[in-house]
């Protein structure tokens, strides 16, 4: 489905389903923001790498749709907002307009369907690795807060942990433009599983250290 969308290109990738917070600061984006929650309170989020100028955003570019869950007045115009993604949107073409913001000719794109019973493997692959690295990490920085929850849906899943992840922004945008579940969820098994070994043993490591009272330089190094 086409539609017409206010556009906001920025250093960053949104999700569907995830929650991103947001500063709004520059005077025409204070009016995009008011303009939206006059609306529908939605707008779209285009990745911009910070070399990239707005206008040498690609046709074809994958995005994501934003709307607006609350917003924090801040004086001068400025605000701290929170959005969720929703759906994605293929960016088709800048369209002219009075407004002093990007807006955008966009097609909305449908989630393909797939059987979950093929993707549950996959998919439960996906869970345990993340969880175990996460777990891990959590270890060696001595943070007892717990993972956050993961949704049950296999795509869904896979935009959740594609943002809880630490990648780069080039991986991020190959994850929201990887069309198939199961791509998405191989891309994330191929990031997350060789990651679980090594983080274990640092974090082994690390609780070895702090129940002996000794620091990394004082355990023996290995062969």
């Amino acid at each position: 489905m086409s539609r017409s969308l206010p556009l906001f290109p920025l250093p960053l990738v949104l999700f569907p389903g995830a929650v991103q917070p947001l500063h709004i600061f520059e005077p025409r984006y204070q009016r995009m923001l008011a303009d939206c929650l006059a609306g529908d309170r939605e707008f779209g989020v285009l990745c911009r790498p910070r070399q990239l100028s707005e206008n040498e955003i690609a046709s074809g570019t994958v995005g994501c749709i934003a709307h607006i869950e609350s917003t924090q007045p801040l004086g001068d115009g400025r605000s701290n907002i929170m959005v969720m993604g929703t759906a994605r949107f293929i960016f088709r073409q800048f369209i002219d307009d009075d407004a002093p913001y990007h807006m955008g000719l966009v097609d909305v794109l449908e989630e393909p369907e797939m059987a979950p019973g093929p993707l549950t493997p996959l998919a439960t692959r996906v869970r345990d690795a993340f969880s175990r690295v996460g777990h891990a990490a959590r270890e060696m920085q001595d943070d007892p807060s717990p993972l956050p929850e993961l949704p049950d849906d296999p795509s869904m899943l896979s935009f959740a942990v594609a943002q809880y992840i630490d990648l780069d922004l080039a991986d991020k945008q190959r994850l929201l433009t990887a069309m198939a579940v199961d791509e998405r969820l191989r891309q994330l098994d191929a990031i997350l599983s060789p990651l679980v070994g090594e983080l274990e043993e640092r974090a082994q490591v690390h609780g070895r250290a702090k129940g002996n009272g000794k620091g990394y330089g004082e355990i023996a190094p290995g062969p």
